[in-house]
């Protein structure tokens, strides 16, 4: 199983959005760029032939940026920590982030961090800031944060995300203590899912808003024993949707997509990639032979 991709909903921001991440951060670039059909229109309404998907790569962090249209918005549920190595990285990347965009919490030190900040940026996506001396593999870690009718889940979820990828393991749970809030719920849980960093929270705080399809994961899977599985363990308890999403049980977005997906909708042969996309748009869990057959005309 290839890594797993945060994809970003915009209504159609995906292009702008794509080029000002790729600038802010090192190692930046586009790796690929999908379109809507141009011989037919679309459930999101969007032009015929216009951009659908931009992939991109930000300090070794793959993300996908959607064109889905208005019909979901971002919010801090998830959001994104930057770990960086000094107080000045993290002010420049904040200050980059902060353009037009919202400071949840002001750049300054707190007590776990000497620089850290929380910003909404001005697509609406959440970064955690923050400078860290001690080593992590990664620089991008998506935060998973469970609150309102979630709050109290975090180890929950952790735990079932670890089960379901193999080679997954729980890194380090931070509970509350006695005062700090709901005691021994998770105040930071890192864990790894299948190579990718991830960290998770309960918020005791009533926030009004909670996990939704603007912010998803992608878990791209190499064969079609790998779609059949991961649909059926992350749905479990949950909701399955179209064309490979689905939410889990806690409430999470997740889309189970066929890593050769650039391979069908990001292809210069139009009518190729017209005939796939018409396929996958038939489809709730994808049948990648099916896709295959599609974009080959058979």
């Amino acid at each position: 199983m290839d890594a797993i991709i945060p994809c970003i909903w915009f209504d159609d921001q995906a292009e702008p959005a794509a080029a000002f991440y790729t600038r802010i951060f090192p190692r930046g670039r586009i790796t690929a760029v999908s379109h809507y059909p141009a011989s037919s229109d679309n459930p999101s309404g969007k032009p015929r032939g216009s951009v659908l998907t931009v992939e991109f790569e930000i300090a070794g962090q793959r993300f996908t940026a959607l064109n889905g249209g208005a019909l979901f918005v971002l919010n801090p549920s998830i959001s994104f920590f930057v770990n960086v190595e000094t107080a000045e990285e993290a002010e420049a990347i904040f200050g980059a982030l902060s353009e037009g965009g919202t400071a949840l919490m002001p750049i300054g030190t707190y007590p776990w961090s000497e620089r850290y900040g929380w910003v909404k940026d001005r697509f609406g996506v959440t970064w955690q800031v923050m400078a860290t001396p001690a080593p992590i593999a990664a620089t991008i870690v998506p935060c998973l944060m469970f609150s309102d009718a979630r709050a109290g889940q975090a180890e929950a979820a952790m735990r079932a995300y670890v089960e379901v990828f193999p080679g997954s393991r729980m890194e380090r749970v931070e509970r509350y203590a006695a005062g700090e809030g709901p005691e021994g719920t998770v105040k930071h849980g890192r864990f790894v899912v299948n190579g990718q960093q991830m960290v998770a929270m309960d918020s005791h705080v009533s926030h009004g808003f909670g996990f939704n399809e603007a912010l998803s994961l992608q878990v791209m899977c190499r064969d079609q024993a790998e779609v059949d599985r991961m649909w059926k363990a992350l749905g479990e308890g949950g909701e399955h949707s179209v064309c490979g999403w689905l939410k889990d049980r806690f409430g999470v977005s997740w889309q189970v997509v066929p890593a050769n997906v650039s391979k069908w909708f990001a292809s210069d042969d139009v009518a190729a990639r017209d005939r796939a996309f018409a396929a996958m748009m038939k489809m709730k869990k994808p049948d990648i032979a099916a896709l295959d057959r599609a974009f080959a005309g058979a």
